[in-house]
């Protein structure tokens, strides 16, 4: 199976720390916060905080699978943020923070494949405009992560490219998909924060089961230009990090119209100037959150039935008022009919603007170079077959600010929240704990982040909600009104702070 991840790059990573760090840094669950603190008391370095990254890639990704490539410059972009930092004596807002990036994300000659045969050899000659924006930061991209083939699978995530990852809770069980290369080597702490894409699940539903903090943002808010699509009418990039405010600050750097991405000139002013200024530990205090029974209630296993009624126990301990249930009139009917399969046509436009290559222009071109993954192989059939919206109905796909079936949908939560006058309704992201790797599509169940906010184009963040007697973690997921990130923001890090449900995996 082909692996990207050359000697050079080995020897890159086993590099050892500079002298400035008299002792190996403890990467457990180190934040944006404490390392820019250490940075200022001399502690080490970016180029030290990068080489000891590395090094635990060394000892624990071959137990994951998460990493695909490690990024040759890495050191060398941490030595000259070191030399910056040492002639300014300021620090940028990511300045020296080592960023995973998933696999469908152009960065400027790096692999980007989507975990694809068709791609492998495909390196961008220019960084995704979100790239861009993070380098500016000061983030140092030290690796790309694993995926789901093309994105397919909200299930498992394997790839052609670089197979199956595992989830660090429980080996042997799956990360989700597709963003489970980021969420589990950055519940790992193979490195300080990750991103992800959402298509329907794929930032929330690995956070979920790898006790992330994931963000799914307004669509509209962040650019998507650069990024390999699987339905760019739903796609979404984000965070995934281990706490709300490293997530928040990553947020902080991304946002923006890009006129390459038009959907972004719908969130013009909306984006607030400074993220971290709703990082309110009281945040709940005297916030009303209505609880979405239509979800929580769906067959859900009895240990997360469990933690999701302590949740909103937390909720109303932490200041919240619990609206309990909230009932979204015609929810059934309205989130019927709402997908719809623009593979072929959102991907052929990604080859034509960025590959640029006769001989990979279409869809039955990465048919005919094929896959190992016999899922990735059912999605590519079928998205040569069946085109436009799923369901009974025949209208156009549009976007969520034009689409007449995703407005109605949108409109009916708001309207339902106005009435209660709620700042966010609430359910459990998976009603299911992590299925088994080899039984991925047999025990699918309980996906709950495919239900709203890829057809509405509203926000929904979720956060850790605890454990299973297992160890396998759980997700608690907060949705609300368009472009109101700032509310959530304050309401999932006081939940966080409240209740310090995150702790690492114990992989050695």
């Amino acid at each position: 199976m082909l692996r990207l991840l050359p000697l050079l790059l080995l020897a890159c990573a086993t590099n050892p720390p500079t002298d400035s760090a008299s002792t190996p840094i403890d990467l457990t669950e180190i934040t944006i916060a404490e390392i820019h603190a250490a940075y200022r008391a001399g502690d080490y370095t970016s180029e030290d905080l990068v080489s000891e990254y590395f090094a635990r890639m060394d000892i624990l990704d071959g137990q994951l699978n998460a990493i695909t490539y490690r990024n040759p410059e890495a050191l060398v972009t941490a030595r000259q943020l070191d030399e910056q930092f040492a002639e300014t004596g300021e620090l940028l807002p990511l300045h020296g923070i080592p960023l995973l990036v998933k696999d469908n994300i152009n960065t400027a000659g790096m692999p980007t494949t989507a975990g694809a045969r068709a791609l492998a050899d495909f390196v961008p000659e220019r960084d995704a405009f979100i790239i861009q924006k993070l380098r500016e930061a000061g983030a140092i991209l030290i690796a790309k992560t694993n995926m789901a083939e093309w994105a397919f699978s909200a299930m498992h995530t394997e790839s052609t490219t670089a197979g199956t990852t595992h989830n660090p809770y429980k080996l042997d069980h799956v990360p989700a998909g597709s963003s489970g290369g980021t969420a589990a080597a950055v519940a790992a702490n193979l490195a300080t924060v990750g991103l992800g894409t959402d298509t329907g699940n794929s930032i929330r539903g690995p956070s979920s089961h790898n006790a992330l903090v994931g963000f799914r943002t307004t669509l509209g808010l962040i650019s998507r230009e650069g990024i390999v699509p699987l339905y760019l009418r739903n796609d979404v990039v984000g965070p995934m990090c281990r706490t709300v405010a490293d997530a928040t600050r990553v947020l902080n750097a991304m946002t923006g119209v890009d006129p390459a991405d038009p959907i972004t000139s719908y969130g013009q002013g909306k984006a607030a100037a400074d993220y971290t200024t709703y990082l309110d530990g009281e945040g709940l205090q005297g916030a009303r959150i209505g609880v979405l029974r239509e979800l929580s209630d769906n067959e859900p296993d009895p240990e997360i039935a469990e933690l999701f009624t302590r949740a909103l126990s937390d909720l109303e301990r932490l200041g919240a008022t619990v609206v309990d249930p909230v009932v979204v009139p015609r929810f059934a009917e309205l989130r019927r009919n709402q997908w719809c399969n623009t593979f072929r046509n959102d991907l052929e436009n990604f080859l034509a603007t960025y590959v640029g290559n006769d001989t990979l222009a279409t869809l039955e071109d990465i048919i005919r170079i094929g896959t190992d993954s016999d899922y990735a192989r059912e999605g590519l059939k079928e998205s040569r077959t069946t085109e436009g919206r799923y369901g009974e109905a025949e209208e156009p796909c549009g976007d969520a600010y034009t689409d007449p079936r995703r407005i109605a949908f949108r409109e009916a939560i708001k309207s339902t929240m106005d009435s209660l006058n709620l700042d966010a309704i609430v359910f459990p992201s998976w009603n299911h704990p992590a299925a088994r790797i080899d039984r991925f599509q047999e025990d699918y169940r309980g996906d709950n982040s495919q239900i709203i906010s890829p057809h509405t184009g509203q926000p929904g963040f979720t956060v850790p909600m605890g454990f299973t007697a297992e160890g396998l973690p759980a997700g608690l997921q907060f949705l609300g009104r368009m472009y109101a990130e700032p509310t959530l923001i304050k309401l999932t890090y006081a939940y966080e702070q409240g209740t310090g449900h995150r702790k690492p995996p114990g992989l050695e």
